[in-house]
């Protein structure tokens, strides 16, 4: 079947342009929204489980369920994406996270550890749709534009994500007279931020981006490109080994920024430095991996992946030697180290889901993209995980030594993102890569 040629609206932009914007727009408002759910329950959540479980050895627990449970949804946003849209499988992770909020909630007013456990697991999803959400930013975006498109809606996660923990102290002492934790009212708040979220993608996420660029792209092999954002519906010749190349290098640059940063505050705190100044580390922290998305992704658009890759790389080598080698007294070197960390992630996430945005064919895509973000959540759970050990059995010089490694690592897979694609016309048929 061929698709008809786009008609250009008013103003000389074609349907594909003219979607692109709505799009964004509403991925915007949702990643506003998403981000002050996942950051606001984050903030508080292992102070709420050692409360519950009165022991502080349970205050990882929340991180490890948050990542198994983004990992799982993760899978099912992108299947439910692949055959429904990005508008259902987003608006699905979002309103699973907000369930699993409010579940939080009612298992510290019953105090039921099983209820908290599992609330928890189901609390992740939003996180899997809030990271999702940067592949329905490139859907619909020429292949030169599209890893600004997705920084774009990765940069929208910040103001959210700063305002979530502001709102701690007063959602708390809002639920207190309910005679609920004032530990709660940070999941309250999430609750409410997933809910809306969930609703702004149901009613304003249209047209779908997934299903448009699929209806624009259903075409025979031979024929001529509808626009030039189109003409990579058939994937790239011999795309495995790249999308693989990218799934490795973004596990690898989660797994150096996870495992690294989750053991700095511990780090600081046992060398004299108060909560306030681990908490500010850890903020210009997050702020690195959102803030610098957009200058990623023009770095990924105009000298390509294999030098953004390699430029994480270089980052992240820089930014965990920093934290091996400095006093543990000392705040700002610290702070320096954690700032490149950041940066690091939000080079080698922008490159890779600019490989993961491109290089399959559309009949797959989604799904191949839920599948890569469960591998991410998964190196999330074992990077923290592991580093808590490391640190435990040895020191944090060792630990950030290990993330040096590992970031040496990213950089091997590098040569597996080339691409030798210079004709777009010779792509191969489309069903030589489905199943």
């Amino acid at each position: 079947m061929s698709a008809a040629p786009e008609a250009a609206p008013a103003g000389g932009r074609t349907e594909r342009e003219v979607a692109q914007r709505a799009v964004l727009r509403t991925l915007i408002i949702a990643q506003v929204l998403s981000g002050a759910g996942l950051a606001a329950g984050v903030t508080v959540g292992a102070l709420l489980a050692a409360e519950m479980l009165e022991s502080t050895s349970a205050a990882g627990v929340p991180a490890l369920l948050f990542a198994l449970g983004a990992g799982g949804s993760a899978v099912l946003i992108g299947a439910m994406s692949q055959r429904r849209g990005r508008r259902v499988g987003l608006a699905w992770g979002y309103a699973a996270g907000a369930v699993g909020a409010l579940g939080v909630v009612m298992a510290a007013a019953i105090d039921s550890v099983p209820v908290l456990f599992a609330s928890l697991l189901i609390y992740g999803a939003g996180s899997a749709a809030n990271l999702q959400a940067r592949y329905a930013g490139a859907d619909l975006a020429p292949p030169a534009r599209r890893a600004r498109a997705s920084a774009v809606v990765l940069v929208a996660t910040t103001a959210g994500a700063v305002l979530g923990p502001q709102l701690a102290e007063a959602s708390g002492a809002l639920v207190e007279p309910w005679g609920l934790s004032a530990l709660t009212g940070p999941f309250a708040v999430a609750a409410l931020a997933y809910g809306v979220g969930a609703a702004v993608l149901a009613l304003w996420l249209r047209p779908d981006p997934l299903l448009l660029a699929l209806r624009l792209g259903a075409r025979p092999a031979d024929a001529p490109p509808v626009d030039a954002a189109a003409d990579d519906d058939q994937g790239e010749p011999r795309w495995r080994p790249r999308v693989v190349g990218a799934i490795v290098a973004m596990v690898g640059t989660q797994a150096v920024m996870v495992g690294v940063m989750t053991m700095t505050p511990v780090h600081m705190t046992g060398h004299g430095h108060t909560l306030s100044a681990a908490a500010t580390v850890i903020s210009l922290h997050v702020a690195a991996m959102y803030l610098p998305a957009p200058l990623s992704g023009v770095v990924v658009d105009r000298w390509g992946v294999v030098p953004t890759v390699l430029a994480a790389s270089v980052t992240l080598v820089a930014a965990a030697a920093t934290l091996a080698l400095a006093p543990g007294e000392s705040l700002i070197p610290i702070a320096i180290g954690l700032a490149l960390l950041g940066l690091g992630w939000s080079l080698g996430i922008v490159a890779g889901t600019q490989v993961l945005s491109t290089a399959p064919p559309l009949a797959n895509r989604a799904r191949l993209q839920g599948r890569a973000d469960f591998f991410i959540a998964a190196s999330s759970a074992a990077g923290g995980g592991a580093s808590g050990l490391v640190v435990a059995g040895s020191s944090f010089a060792v630990l950030a030594w290990g993330g040096v490694a590992m970031a040496v690592a990213v950089a091997l897979v590098a040569p597996s993102l080339r691409t030798n694609v210079t004709k777009r016309q010779n792509v191969l048929p489309l069903d030589r890569f489905e199943g």
